[in-house]
């Protein structure tokens, strides 16, 4: 494993975290000439802009950045800050009457840890100026502030999420990284161990999500979740391609979250390929997949309690 997401050539993620109100936003930028881009969505709670040109068949192939962020549909006119930075610099799908950035990007719903806010355009700025800058850091920033995990027994219960990444570099050079904002219903589990690293704690141990659902279902509440994904190489990808990456990816999600994909959830992984390299389809996916779990245990291991709400760092499970 290298480090994170900004070890792909071209691609530069930063934050801005609002750790008073508990929310903020992650930008990941592209190229000046932008990324081939495609995307998977299979949570049913989604929140989400310019999606539909992601399809394989739609003219604009390419997109200049990715917009993730808290505040649920509030947060997502955030975006629009982007679109005037790069604009800025003459950065965007070049139309008759200037650039136009092309920025998708989706939510979290984290308007119940903090008080009742959500990033703006300013703040979507300054996420931009710090990629730049190459300011990063993981755990409960950008998009993950005020993420949280674990939810079935109420918020009482829950534990904190956050924003995490990795990358690995491939055999022939070329890099695939990940990253994820974590704040999901389900408990996130280590695959490889399968104990539970977050998600309902009682304050002595762990409940599992299954357990509380079939035993009680009518006491189980769903929260208001999603796990936003961004997998990231320099290897060349078709659109068509980049779309079947991401639907890979998602293995990742499934491997350590539990349950996953649920209609309370909004989850959704963004591809972009960044260059030229040559790789095998089904390698990129299965590495995609293992850099996607890598991101989302980092994400809540490296996260820190707020509000009330314990993190991994916080506990000491029996």
């Amino acid at each position: 494993m290298v480090d994170n997401i900004n070890d792909v050539p071209g691609i530069r993620a930063g934050h801005f975290s609002c750790e008073d109100v508990l929310t903020g936003c992650t930008v990941i930028l592209a190229p000046e000439e932008g990324a081939v881009a495609g995307m998977d969505l299979r949570g049913g709670a989604p929140g989400t802009r310019e999606m539909g040109l992601l399809a394989p068949d739609m003219l604009v192939e390419r997109v200049h950045a990715i917009y993730l962020g808290g505040g649920s549909a509030w947060g997502l006119e955030a975006a629009g800050g982007i679109m005037e930075y790069l604009a800025e610099k003459d950065i965007g799908f070049q139309a008759g009457g200037g650039p136009v950035p092309i920025v998708p990007g989706a939510i979290i719903y984290d308007l119940e840890l903090g008080e009742r806010a959500w990033p703006d355009r300013e703040m979507a700025r300054r996420a931009c100026e710090n990629a730049e800058k190459g300011l990063w850091d993981e755990g409960s920033s950008g998009a993950g502030t005020g993420a949280t995990v674990g939810k079935a027994a109420g918020k009482e219960m829950m534990m904190k999420g956050g924003c995490g990444s990795a990358a690995v570099t491939l055999p022939g050079g070329g890099v695939v990284g990940g990253l994820a904002v974590v704040n999901t219903l389900g408990e996130v589990r280590d695959p490889d161990t399968g104990r539970i690293i977050a998600g309902i704690w009682d304050g002595k141990k762990f409940l599992k999500t299954r357990d509380l659902f079939l035993a009680a279902q009518e006491k189980a509440s769903f929260g208001n979740n999603t796990l936003l994904g961004v997998i990231a190489t320099d290897c060349r990808l078709t659109p068509a391609q980049a779309t079947r990456v991401a639907k890979m990816a998602h293995d990742g999600i499934a491997r350590t979250v539990y349950p996953a994909h649920t209609m309370h959830d909004g989850d959704i992984i963004f591809v972009l390929s960044t260059g030229e390299k040559k790789a095998n389809l089904n390698t990129l996916g299965m590495v995609a997949a293992e850099v996607m779990a890598a991101s989302i245990l980092r994400g809540v291991r490296e996260a820190k309690g707020a509000g009330g709400v314990p993190a991994c760092c916080d506990i000491s499970p029996e």
